[in-house]
């Protein structure tokens, strides 16, 4: 039996729609409008159209946007400055530098400089650390999207084995603290792991983050098993015509969708939920910044 679609667009529509009830309510009862700040430097085409569909849906939600293009040759010092005075905004709960940023900027130094409160993509040292002993408050926007897909396609998480394929600190490593928070039993494996293919066999969950188009193989997938593609690969198509190219996720979709129990598509899975995530932080942050508890239906 074909595994079932996990519809991430369906279900990021559904979350942006309870985003915008929240931001609607915070400003009737609090005169609250979330705000979120995204600075970009340099002219990364693929950056490009992410952070304008980052600011088109902020508006959209009712939310204050701010959008900060810089050019490539913009100095360390100066998105540092912008940083700070961002930090300084009241009318900014969130900011996001998107990544990657041009060589003579060090990456760690601008996630350092971020005001920990208002760290929407969760990659401070105070987030993260938060996240490893629990405390409350928003968690990377893509590991809160891939947990948000499997609550709802599997109701209660306890117990199940998850083996996360990939060790990075966007998607392997927070996604792992979220699912040993859900008292799954967690495994993390990577491109260098030992008999890869049998130890994920064993996995009653699979959440792929290893940067490798189609590595992870059908006969990989135990059957009935849930997975979770977070990789996006964009790979030529010559078929599709000069230039062309296509997305691959890096699970061998059609041979997994035979096997697994549920599976995300690429695209049209993980994908979609990332900015809505983005959105939701945005609300949690704006909550806790003015001592409110942020709304459950947004939070991991």
């Amino acid at each position: 039996m074909a595994a079932k679609i996990i519809d991430g667009k369906s279900f990021a529509a559904g979350l942006r729609g309870r985003i915008a009830d929240h931001v609607v309510r915070l400003k009737a009862e609090h005169g609250i409008t979330p705000g979120l700040a995204v600075v970009i430097v340099g002219h990364d085409p693929g950056s490009q159209v992410y952070v304008a569909q980052k600011a088109k849906q902020t508006v959209e939600m009712g939310m204050h946007s701010e959008k900060y293009e810089l050019p490539e040759d913009t100095s360390e010092a100066d998105v540092l400055a912008l940083v700070r005075k961002l930090n300084a905004d009241p009318a900014i709960h969130g900011i996001l530098v998107q990544l990657p940023v041009p060589k003579q900027i060090d990456p760690l130094k601008i996630i350092d400089t971020i005001d920990p409160a208002k760290d929407v993509d969760c990659f401070t040292p105070a987030s993260v650390g938060k996240l490893a002993i629990g405390l409350p408050g928003p968690v990377s926007c893509t590991p809160l999207g891939c947990l948000m897909l499997l609550r709802d396609t599997l109701g209660d998480l306890s117990g199940l084995h998850a083996v996360v394929v990939g060790r990075s600190n966007l998607v392997g490593k927070p996604i792992a603290q979220l699912l040993l928070r859900e008292s799954c039993t967690v495994t993390i494996a990577h491109s260098r792991t030992r008999n890869l293919p049998d130890l994920v066999r064993q996995a009653d969950i699979v959440i792929a983050a290893v940067g490798r188009p189609e590595m992870i193989r059908g006969d990989w997938i135990k059957p009935g098993a849930t997975v979770i593609d977070v990789g996006i690969n964009r790979i030529d198509a010559p078929e599709r015509g000069e230039g062309k190219t296509r997305l691959l996720g890096d699970v061998a979709y059609k041979e997994a969708a035979e096997v697994a129990g549920a599976i995300t598509p690429v695209p049209g899975g993980v994908g979609p939920m990332t900015i809505a995530c983005l959105l939701a932080n945005t609300v949690t942050t704006a909550s806790l910044i003015h001592g409110l508890v942020p709304p459950s239906d947004l939070t991991a």
